[in-house]
Protein backbone atom coordinates (compact mmCIF):
# COMPACT_ATOMS: atom_id res chain seq x y z
CA UNK A 1 0.00 0.00 0.00
CA UNK A 2 1.14 3.61 -0.94
CA UNK A 3 2.07 6.08 1.57
CA UNK A 4 -0.81 9.13 1.25
CA UNK A 5 0.69 11.13 4.28
CA UNK A 6 4.24 12.35 5.57
CA UNK A 7 6.09 11.44 8.37
CA UNK A 8 6.14 13.55 12.08
CA UNK A 9 9.88 14.46 10.89
CA UNK A 10 8.74 15.07 7.18
CA UNK A 11 5.52 17.46 8.61
CA UNK A 12 8.22 19.28 11.00
CA UNK A 13 10.62 19.75 8.24
CA UNK A 14 7.26 21.51 6.05
CA UNK A 15 7.04 23.85 8.93
CA UNK A 16 10.47 24.35 8.77
CA UNK A 17 10.07 25.53 4.62
CA UNK A 18 7.44 27.40 5.87
CA UNK A 19 9.70 29.04 8.17
CA UNK A 20 13.08 29.35 6.87
CA UNK A 21 12.46 28.74 3.19
CA UNK A 22 9.43 30.77 1.99
CA UNK A 23 10.34 33.82 4.19
CA UNK A 24 13.55 34.24 2.76
CA UNK A 25 12.14 35.00 -0.65
CA UNK A 26 8.62 34.43 -2.49
CA UNK A 27 8.32 33.26 -6.15
CA UNK A 28 5.09 33.62 -8.23
CA UNK A 29 5.25 29.66 -8.43
CA UNK A 30 4.17 29.44 -4.92
CA UNK A 31 0.84 28.93 -3.35
CA UNK A 32 0.04 32.81 -2.26
CA UNK A 33 -1.25 31.15 0.94
CA UNK A 34 1.64 29.86 2.32
CA UNK A 35 3.84 33.28 2.19
CA UNK A 36 4.61 35.79 4.22
CA UNK A 37 3.00 38.77 2.96
CA UNK A 38 5.90 41.08 4.31
CA UNK A 39 8.40 39.01 2.26
CA UNK A 40 9.67 40.16 -1.14
CA UNK A 41 7.51 39.00 -4.28
CA UNK A 42 8.57 37.83 -7.61
CA UNK A 43 5.50 38.06 -9.78
CA UNK A 44 5.44 36.33 -13.31
CA UNK A 45 5.85 38.23 -15.96
CA UNK A 46 3.01 38.91 -18.58
CA UNK A 47 5.20 37.80 -21.21
CA UNK A 48 8.88 36.41 -21.61
CA UNK A 49 11.70 35.32 -22.99
CA UNK A 50 12.41 31.61 -24.49
CA UNK A 51 13.51 28.87 -22.32
CA UNK A 52 15.17 25.62 -23.59
CA UNK A 53 14.78 22.39 -21.49
CA UNK A 54 16.84 19.79 -23.07
CA UNK A 55 16.41 15.80 -21.68
CA UNK A 56 19.80 13.88 -21.72
CA UNK A 57 17.74 10.53 -20.43
CA UNK A 58 16.89 9.12 -16.88
CA UNK A 59 16.23 12.19 -14.61
CA UNK A 60 18.62 14.57 -15.91
CA UNK A 61 17.76 17.85 -17.79
CA UNK A 62 19.34 21.25 -18.66
CA UNK A 63 17.26 23.90 -18.72
CA UNK A 64 18.73 26.87 -20.28
CA UNK A 65 17.24 30.94 -19.72
CA UNK A 66 16.76 33.22 -22.31
CA UNK A 67 19.56 35.04 -20.77
CA UNK A 68 21.86 32.00 -20.87
CA UNK A 69 21.71 30.77 -16.96
CA UNK A 70 22.60 27.20 -17.45
CA UNK A 71 21.13 24.39 -14.47
CA UNK A 72 21.08 20.84 -14.94
CA UNK A 73 19.43 18.00 -12.71
CA UNK A 74 20.55 14.85 -11.17
CA UNK A 75 23.39 14.22 -13.88
CA UNK A 76 24.32 10.59 -14.17
CA UNK A 77 27.20 8.80 -14.26
CA UNK A 78 27.17 5.85 -17.67
CA UNK A 79 24.29 4.17 -18.14
CA UNK A 80 23.26 3.74 -22.04
CA UNK A 81 22.76 7.46 -22.87
CA UNK A 82 25.43 9.88 -23.97
CA UNK A 83 27.58 11.06 -21.53
CA UNK A 84 27.52 15.46 -22.52
CA UNK A 85 29.94 17.35 -22.27
CA UNK A 86 27.78 20.65 -20.06
CA UNK A 87 29.25 24.02 -18.40
CA UNK A 88 26.15 24.43 -15.91
CA UNK A 89 25.83 27.44 -13.61
CA UNK A 90 24.11 25.41 -10.99
CA UNK A 91 23.54 21.84 -10.78
CA UNK A 92 20.56 20.17 -8.33
CA UNK A 93 20.79 16.77 -7.08
CA UNK A 94 17.19 15.39 -6.04
CA UNK A 95 18.95 11.43 -4.89
CA UNK A 96 22.25 10.88 -3.32
CA UNK A 97 22.82 7.56 -6.09
CA UNK A 98 25.11 7.42 -8.86
CA UNK A 99 23.06 7.90 -11.30
CA UNK A 100 21.61 11.17 -9.48
CA UNK A 101 24.29 12.95 -8.46
CA UNK A 102 27.59 12.54 -10.80
CA UNK A 103 28.22 16.64 -10.13
CA UNK A 104 31.65 15.45 -11.07
CA UNK A 105 30.33 15.63 -14.71
CA UNK A 106 29.74 19.40 -14.76
CA UNK A 107 32.75 21.48 -16.05
CA UNK A 108 33.41 24.80 -14.69
CA UNK A 109 32.95 25.85 -11.40
CA UNK A 110 29.00 25.20 -10.82
CA UNK A 111 26.55 26.21 -7.69
CA UNK A 112 26.02 22.64 -6.61
CA UNK A 113 22.47 22.40 -4.87
CA UNK A 114 21.69 19.50 -2.73
CA UNK A 115 18.42 18.83 -2.04
CA UNK A 116 19.67 16.34 0.72
CA UNK A 117 21.90 16.40 3.79
CA UNK A 118 24.18 13.72 5.31
CA UNK A 119 24.23 11.31 1.99
CA UNK A 120 20.47 11.47 2.72
CA UNK A 121 19.36 11.26 6.17
CA UNK A 122 17.86 14.70 6.47
CA UNK A 123 16.54 17.63 3.64
CA UNK A 124 18.87 20.11 3.08
CA UNK A 125 16.55 23.79 2.88
CA UNK A 126 16.93 25.56 -0.52
CA UNK A 127 15.78 28.80 -1.56
CA UNK A 128 18.14 30.85 -3.95
CA UNK A 129 17.75 33.50 -6.37
CA UNK A 130 20.84 32.45 -8.67
CA UNK A 131 21.62 35.19 -11.45
CA UNK A 132 17.92 35.46 -13.14
CA UNK A 133 16.95 31.96 -11.87
CA UNK A 134 14.89 31.26 -8.76
CA UNK A 135 15.47 27.44 -7.25
CA UNK A 136 13.59 26.33 -4.06
CA UNK A 137 13.30 22.09 -2.98
CA UNK A 138 10.48 20.67 -2.03
CA UNK A 139 10.71 17.22 0.37
CA UNK A 140 9.53 14.14 -1.12
CA UNK A 141 9.49 10.89 -0.44
CA UNK A 142 11.03 7.53 -2.88
CA UNK A 143 10.59 3.86 -3.11
CA UNK A 144 13.06 1.68 -1.68
CA UNK A 145 13.04 -1.82 -1.90
CA UNK A 146 11.74 -2.10 1.69
CA UNK A 147 10.41 1.13 2.82
CA UNK A 148 9.94 5.14 2.14
CA UNK A 149 13.48 7.00 1.59
CA UNK A 150 13.42 10.68 1.49
CA UNK A 151 14.43 12.29 -1.34
CA UNK A 152 14.11 16.36 -3.02
CA UNK A 153 12.05 18.17 -5.70
CA UNK A 154 13.29 20.96 -7.12
CA UNK A 155 11.56 23.88 -8.78
CA UNK A 156 12.92 26.82 -10.68
CA UNK A 157 11.16 29.65 -11.81
CA UNK A 158 12.79 31.54 -14.97
CA UNK A 159 11.52 33.88 -17.68
CA UNK A 160 8.02 33.97 -16.13
CA UNK A 161 7.89 30.44 -16.30
CA UNK A 162 7.47 27.68 -12.94
CA UNK A 163 9.57 24.43 -13.97
CA UNK A 164 8.71 21.14 -11.10
CA UNK A 165 11.34 18.52 -11.38
CA UNK A 166 9.21 15.87 -9.22
CA UNK A 167 13.02 13.65 -8.43
CA UNK A 168 12.12 10.01 -7.91
CA UNK A 169 8.70 10.78 -6.48
CA UNK A 170 6.94 7.74 -4.96
CA UNK A 171 3.86 9.24 -4.26
CA UNK A 172 1.59 11.59 -5.50
CA UNK A 173 1.73 14.50 -3.76
CA UNK A 174 0.04 15.45 -0.18
CA UNK A 175 -1.62 19.03 0.19
CA UNK A 176 1.40 20.23 2.14
CA UNK A 177 3.53 19.43 -0.43
CA UNK A 178 1.46 20.89 -3.22
CA UNK A 179 1.21 24.19 -1.05
CA UNK A 180 4.78 24.45 -0.99
CA UNK A 181 5.18 23.19 -5.03
CA UNK A 182 2.57 26.31 -6.25
CA UNK A 183 1.77 26.76 -9.49
CA UNK A 184 3.09 24.91 -12.28
CA UNK A 185 3.31 25.17 -15.73
CA UNK A 186 6.12 22.53 -16.56
CA UNK A 187 6.17 19.22 -15.37
CA UNK A 188 9.01 16.73 -14.93
CA UNK A 189 7.45 13.32 -13.79
CA UNK A 190 8.76 10.02 -13.48
CA UNK A 191 6.45 7.28 -14.99
CA UNK A 192 8.61 3.87 -15.09
CA UNK A 193 7.58 2.17 -11.30
CA UNK A 194 9.84 0.44 -9.44
CA UNK A 195 12.37 2.75 -7.87
CA UNK A 196 9.49 5.85 -8.75
CA UNK A 197 6.14 5.84 -8.88
CA UNK A 198 4.57 4.31 -12.02
CA UNK A 199 2.59 5.63 -14.77
CA UNK A 200 -1.14 5.75 -12.90
CA UNK A 201 0.32 7.85 -10.41
CA UNK A 202 2.16 9.91 -12.78
CA UNK A 203 -1.14 11.12 -14.00
CA UNK A 204 -2.38 11.72 -10.38
CA UNK A 205 0.26 14.47 -10.59
CA UNK A 206 -0.57 15.83 -13.61
CA UNK A 207 -4.01 16.51 -12.32
CA UNK A 208 -3.01 17.97 -9.19
CA UNK A 209 -0.69 20.65 -11.02
CA UNK A 210 -2.23 20.92 -14.08
CA UNK A 211 1.09 21.73 -15.71
CA UNK A 212 0.56 23.26 -19.58
CA UNK A 213 3.61 20.80 -20.28
CA UNK A 214 3.82 17.30 -18.96
CA UNK A 215 7.76 15.61 -19.79
CA UNK A 216 7.67 12.20 -18.60
CA UNK A 217 11.23 11.09 -17.52
CA UNK A 218 12.81 7.70 -15.34
CA UNK A 219 11.69 5.07 -17.72
CA UNK A 220 14.47 4.11 -19.84
CA UNK A 221 12.51 3.22 -23.15
CA UNK A 222 9.75 1.38 -21.47
CA UNK A 223 7.27 1.82 -23.65
CA UNK A 224 4.37 -0.03 -22.03
CA UNK A 225 5.40 2.64 -19.21
CA UNK A 226 4.95 5.61 -21.90
CA UNK A 227 1.47 3.99 -23.21
CA UNK A 228 0.03 3.97 -19.86
CA UNK A 229 0.94 7.29 -19.29
CA UNK A 230 -0.61 8.52 -22.63
CA UNK A 231 -3.56 6.52 -22.37
CA UNK A 232 -5.03 9.53 -21.41
CA UNK A 233 -7.08 13.05 -22.11
CA UNK A 234 -3.97 14.87 -23.30
CA UNK A 235 -2.35 15.24 -26.37
CA UNK A 236 0.80 13.71 -27.05
CA UNK A 237 3.71 15.43 -28.96
CA UNK A 238 6.71 12.92 -29.78
CA UNK A 239 9.70 15.59 -30.43
CA UNK A 240 12.28 15.12 -33.39
CA UNK A 241 14.92 16.19 -30.82
CA UNK A 242 15.80 16.04 -27.19
CA UNK A 243 15.38 19.60 -26.50
CA UNK A 244 12.42 22.15 -26.65
CA UNK A 245 11.77 26.33 -26.22
CA UNK A 246 8.69 27.55 -24.64
CA UNK A 247 7.96 30.88 -23.36
CA UNK A 248 5.44 31.98 -21.22
CA UNK A 249 3.40 33.25 -24.47
CA UNK A 250 3.99 29.87 -26.31
CA UNK A 251 2.65 27.39 -23.59
CA UNK A 252 0.06 25.40 -25.10
CA UNK A 253 -3.75 26.44 -23.50
CA UNK A 254 -4.62 22.77 -21.69
CA UNK A 255 -2.09 20.19 -20.71
CA UNK A 256 0.27 18.20 -23.74
CA UNK A 257 2.65 15.84 -22.71
CA UNK A 258 5.76 16.41 -24.46
CA UNK A 259 8.24 13.29 -25.12
CA UNK A 260 11.68 14.27 -26.45
CA UNK A 261 13.75 11.41 -28.66
CA UNK A 262 16.42 10.32 -26.91
CA UNK A 263 19.76 7.90 -27.41
CA UNK A 264 19.83 5.14 -25.67
CA UNK A 265 22.29 2.31 -26.12
CA UNK A 266 22.95 4.02 -29.48
CA UNK A 267 19.53 3.67 -30.63
CA UNK A 268 17.39 6.83 -31.46
CA UNK A 269 13.95 5.62 -29.60
CA UNK A 270 11.30 7.73 -28.01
Amino acid sequence: MMKTDLSLGAVLSLCMWIVLGITEIHAACRNPNVADISTPLIRRAAASDFVDIKWYGHAFFQITSSSGTKIITDPFRYMGYPMPEVWPDVVTVGKETRNHSNVGLAKGDPIILRGLKSWGSEWNVINRLIRDVLIYNVPIHMRATYDYIKGSAFVFEVDGLCICHTGDLGEPFNEDQLDLIGYVDILLVPIGGSYTMGAESAKKVVEQLKPKIAVPMHYYQDTMALRRFLDGPHRARFLKTDTFSVSKDTLPPVTEIFIPRVIWYGREED
